[in-house]
């Protein structure tokens, strides 16, 4: 009689569960997803593992997400869910599968300490032999990366860029000397010898050099944001395509402030080496 009540109270129970109704698992729906098709949170969406809408499942939507920007993917609308795993793996677990058997591919290890990826990739390669542990700064400097050798694309075309910019600057600034040279053979008659006004013009140049930097670097600063915003229109992510930082700004002012220095006083050199009557057409 206590088997026969245990096992019709396990039966009551199994119906009392069928009965009830099962609540849809929860979802993150991207932003793009939910504008282009119209979705809010609270609705029910059925996805299925395939297009042809087989084994398809209701889930509830709990929430919209901005996706991570990827370079990569750029030009493309990321229509995206997220799942907790246990959801995912049983939706496109196949029939034939038995729950517990699926493999992964790659698993991502954020560590409290960057300091201790080395340590933490000797580690795994210890306990799992056949296991490859890197961490994902060295992957992403391999020559494989195609952001990698577009980074050294940059770095030749900038280098050819300021060869060039210099060669127009030095030509410019021999110009502009050579309008002020009647200036300078009357410095020369008065006795300022030529070290002292290639000190000046130097200081000059220096200070015409610092103020052209600064001036580019306020314009890109604030050319930045309207870049930034036209592009993220255009391709509806969030990504940022131009971002003048700290690093980028000491770089520009190291470069542009030395040349533009260097320019005025080989210009002003190779006119100081003439005499003072010759300078001042007399």
């Amino acid at each position: 009689m206590i088997g026969r009540s245990v096992l019709l109270l396990t039966l009551a129970a199994a119906a009392i569960a069928t009965a009830q109704p099962v609540r849809p698992a929860p979802v993150l729906v991207t932003r793009q997803l939910a504008e282009l098709e119209g979705l809010s949170v609270g609705d029910v969406v059925r996805l299925a593992p395939d297009r042809s809408g087989e084994r398809a499942r209701p889930f509830r939507i709990a929430g919209i997400y901005e996706p991570t920007p990827d370079p990569m993917r750029l030009g493309s609308v990321p229509r995206e869910v997220r799942l907790h795993l246990p959801d995912l793996l049983s939706l496109t677990r196949s029939p034939g599968t038995p729950a517990g058997t699926e493999h992964v591919q790659a698993v991502n290890v954020a560590l409290a300490d960057p300091a201790d990826a080395g340590d933490f990739a000797r580690d795994v390669h210890a306990r799992l032999p056949g296991a490859v542990a890197r961490p994902t700064s060295e992957a992403a400097a391999g020559a494989d990366n195609p952001f990698f050798v577009l980074e050294r694309f940059h770095r030749a075309i900038a280098a050819v860029t300021i060869a060039a910019a210099t060669v127009f600057l030095l030509a410019l600034t021999i110009m502009l000397v050579d309008e002020r040279r009647e200036t300078a053979g009357v410095l020369r008659l008065i006795g300022l010898p030529a070290r002292r006004i290639l000190v000046q013009v130097l200081l000059e140049g220096l200070l015409v050099a610092g103020a052209g930097a600064l001036f580019g670097l306020a314009l890109a600063a604030a050319s930045q944001a309207l870049i930034n915003r036209f592009f993220q229109w255009r391709y509806d992510t969030a990504l940022i395509f131009v971002r003048i930082t700290p690093e980028v700004a000491a770089v520009c002012v190291a470069i542009a402030v030395p040349l533009g220095a260097a320019a005025t006083a080989a210009a002003s050199w190779v006119l100081l080496r003439r005499g003072g009557l010759r300078l001042a057409r007399r």
